[in-house]
């Protein structure tokens, strides 16, 4: 061999049986680091149905537990890998990595900032808890029911059978009106009698026409308040309580409510009335003007 090849040759050969007696010197290590990510795979499974069996007793969000059992079995298993990493001295090789993942995090966040800020926010929503699958919500002008809370986005079922998606974020920071999570629920109806009419006589008819009512919770009083005067009549409010309730029974009860006063003040005799313009046509008008027809002129003068 002609001797400007021999000295490349012979560094090359040197290199390769450098490194063979390398890779030999590094295979007790290869299998203990084997070793380890294995059992880190089996330990981080074992964690991670722990950890979901564990947090079914205590948290009822099923995304959010899944999410906690899959997070620990990742990590778990990372730290086998850096470990492993680290028997096969690949220590710079870790602070890279570290140091890679740190950036690419950062780059994720800025470019996924919406999609990371609904996730934050299911997370929270799921510590804190404001509804659960099945109740009724009102939240950014969607009602409906709660069909679905997802880490990213929650879905309702709309009265009218539309299926609403809302990312979480816009449910965390927007107020929530919960219609299911109630003590009790207060009706209020209102009304108006006319102006000539008895007010005392219109209370006590009301009043009586809801006794017995079975709906409304015994133990609070049945309020009658007159609340002003309207245009054209003496104008007033029923309010009554009812139980923890479905909104669909909130309905019911008002509307047989309503019925109750309507029927009530018939057998009564008593006048609802409906909006009413008075027209005068007299010489003295108080706030008004003078009305005076002008007699009609034929086409022909």
């Amino acid at each position: 061999m002609p001797d400007v090849l021999q000295q490349p040759v012979d560094a090359l050969l040197s290199k390769l049986q450098a490194w063979f007696e390398a890779g030999v010197a590094m295979v007790p290590n290869f299998v203990l680091a084997l070793i380890v990510v294995a059992l880190m795979g089996l330990l981080g499974r074992w964690l991670s149905r722990w950890s979901k069996r564990a947090l079914d007793e205590v948290v009822d969000n099923d995304a959010l537990v899944g999410l906690t059992s899959t997070l620990v079995r990742v990590a778990v298993i990372a730290v086998g890998m850096f470990a492993a990493l680290s028997l096969l001295d690949l220590d710079k090789t870790v602070t890279s990595m570290l140091a890679g993942l740190g950036i690419i995090g950062l780059a994720l966040g800025f470019a996924f900032k919406d999609i990371a800020a609904n996730f934050m926010s299911g997370v929270l929503m799921a510590a804190r808890g404001p509804f659960e699958t099945g109740d009724i919500i009102l939240v950014a002008g969607h009602l409906g029911t709660v069909v679905d809370i997802e880490l990213r986005r929650t879905i309702l079922r709309s009265f009218e059978g539309l299926s609403i998606i809302i990312p979480n974020q816009e449910i965390f920071k927007t107020p929530v009106v919960n219609y299911t999570q109630i003590d009790g629920r207060r009706v209020s109806i209102a009304c108006g009698v006319a102006y000539g009419d008895d007010l005392d006589e219109t209370e006590r008819v009301v009043l009586a026409a809801f006794e017995g009512f079975d709906l409304h919770d015994p133990a609070r009083e049945i309020e009658f308040l007159y609340t002003g005067f309207g245009d054209s009549s003496i104008d007033f409010e029923l309010r009554f309580w009812l139980p923890k309730t479905k909104l669909s029974e909130y309905l019911v009860a008002r509307s047989r409510g309503i019925k109750r006063v309507k029927q009530a003040m018939d057998a009564a005799g008593l006048t609802i009335p409906f909006p009413i313009r008075t027209l005068d046509f007299g010489a003295q008008v108080v706030g008004g003007e003078r009305f005076d027809p002008q007699p009609l002129r034929s086409v022909n003068g």
